[in-house]
């Protein structure tokens, strides 16, 4: 087994900040390599050359050739440097093909929201090129260990190692949003060069199609996902989406691993983005920043009222439709709400209608901008994410170490990371937000005026507040459980 020194690990990945970012994959895929790497590790990324990767990256050079590879357009492999900071550099290999990545767009879909239509081909190529870096017909001489697969865009590269007669390095998928497969229709086998015996419900074949994220979950070494509530949640319905029968009876290879967030980016007490920095010890200078939401909002100015903030997208994934429901009675508390996002266009309507008739109490920000998400998260008071399903979630980690608790429902990464407020979680000092447990309007309303009653309970806010600017959200536990899951693979 090659020492940590020496271990090298190819991390394919569909996106990363910040040259390209749809959402929480992005953000791990800069992170939790550079972290790893901090270990000693040698990690190196595999990316897309989308316009923004080849303009982003530093120092490219041409380091293989294939433009004759069957089934896929002609590509070559760039070698270059992604730097995260002035301090911080991964090395990563690009995928340059112009013919399926040069394009205006968002990486899956076009600038009207429709998936490019070769979206198999796109990802087929750079899952396959991930199997050739990690088999011993690798062009170029560093070889990895371990080829760790991100989400479906990946999923095919443990099936095309696992048809490889060679030696190949060993395979991991993690899977950071189950609700997305990467389903295509069955002719897609043959145009991406697998073989027909792949096509089959012990493989990659899901009820008629070919599923990249099945064959990723079928023909990985291990599987993780990204917190370890949603490893268990995934076994079952409804949130196993038709996959659980595989999930649960490869449970013995499944982990759940909790991201962690840059705690660089955020930190309150060096936070650019805000009207005054503050920290745990220094938590009466938070006032200022709702000072300063209120006002950029529009809303009453009042140091006393509750100000709920949420960041979020705007849909039912989201229980964006249960906020819409209850925001009469959140405002009768009496309370503020703040709201920024976008997605789903019959929300983000009845959002700005609901700011149009009470624009006192409530504000919403259609869109994203990053320095008002910051100014959010030490502006509120408290936090929403109702969630239906959550993986992981970064916001209420944001949350909680900006001393802003998060009211959240118990689903995956929430109930990992936030401790419901109770008698006893406040006698031993892990209580950091409020949860509830049915998904219904009920209940995240009534979890909400739980909120606002301990707010006005001014030592025991403190003590939440505490709590949560407490606990280490950092990428270095993570990493370290990763390491921890590349060694035994290699044992």
């Amino acid at each position: 087994m090659p020492s940590l020194q020496s271990l090298r690990v190819l991390f394919i990945t569909s996106e990363v900040y910040p040259l390209c970012k749809t959402g929480g994959l992005g953000d791990v895929s800069a992170a939790l390599p550079a972290a790893l790497r901090t270990l000693q590790t040698d990690v190196r990324l595999l990316l897309p050359g989308y316009p923004q990767v080849l303009a982003g990256v530093k120092y490219k050079s041409k380091i293989a050739d294939f433009s004759s590879l069957a089934h896929f357009p002609p590509a070559s492999l760039l070698s270059a440097r992604l730097s995260l900071n002035k301090a911080e550099h991964i090395p990563v290999f690009v995928i340059d093909c112009p013919g399926l990545y040069c394009r205006d767009g968002g990486p899956y879909m076009d600038e009207y929201g429709r998936d490019w239509p070769d979206n198999a081909l796109r990802f087929g190529l750079l899952s396959k090129i991930g199997a050739i870096l990690s088999s011993d017909i690798s062009p170029i001489a560093w070889r990895p260990h371990i080829a760790h697969c991100n989400d479906w865009q990946s999923g095919l590269t443990p099936a095309y190692l696992h048809f490889h007669n060679g030696k190949t390095a060993a395979t991991i998928i993690t899977i950071h949003n189950l609700a997305f497969q990467g389903c295509f229709p069955p002719g897609t086998v043959v145009q991406l060069g697998l073989p027909p015996e792949s096509f089959d419900i012990h493989g990659a074949e899901y009820y008629g199609n070919l599923s990249f994220l099945k064959a990723g979950l079928y023909y990985a070494d291990r599987l993780t996902t990204v917190s370890p509530n949603y490893a268990q949640e995934i076994q079952t319905e409804p949130l196993g989406f038709g996959l659980q029968g595989l999930l649960a009876a490869r449970s013995d290879q499944l982990s759940g691993i909790i991201n962690g967030i840059d705690t660089r980016e955020w930190d309150s007490a060096t936070d650019p983005h805000l009207a005054q920095n503050y920290n745990s010890k220094k938590l009466s200078d938070k006032a200022a920043n709702k000072s300063a939401l209120q006002q950029r909002m529009g809303l009453t100015a009042d140091a006393d009222i509750p100000l709920f903030g949420m960041v979020s997208r705007l849909s039912f994934q989201k229980g964006s439709d249960l906020l819409i429901q209850i925001a009469p009675q959140l405002i009768k508390i009496p309370a503020q709400l703040v709201v920024l996002g976008s997605d789903q266009a019959q929300l983000e309507h009845l959002l700005v209608m609901l700011a149009h008739s009470h624009p006192d109490r409530i504000a919403v920000r259609i869109g994203y901008e990053e320095s008002l998400s910051h100014l959010i998260e030490a502006g509120a008071d408290c936090f929403l994410m109702p969630s239906r399903f959550e993986p992981c979630g970064l916001n209420q980690m944001y949350s909680q170490r900006y001393g802003t608790p998060p009211v959240v429902h118990a689903t995956g990464g929430l109930a990992d990371t936030v401790v419901d407020c109770t008698p006893e979680t406040l006698a031993n000092n892990s209580a950091s937000g409020f949860m509830f447990g049915t998904m219904s309007a009920d209940s995240l309303l009534h979890a909400i005026q739980r909120a606002a009653a301990t707010y006005h309970d001014k030592q025991t806010w403190q003590r939440l507040q505490k709590n949560g600017m407490a606990k280490d959200f950092s990428w270095q536990a993570s990493a370290m459980a990763y390491q921890t899951l590349y060694k035994s693979l290699l044992k």
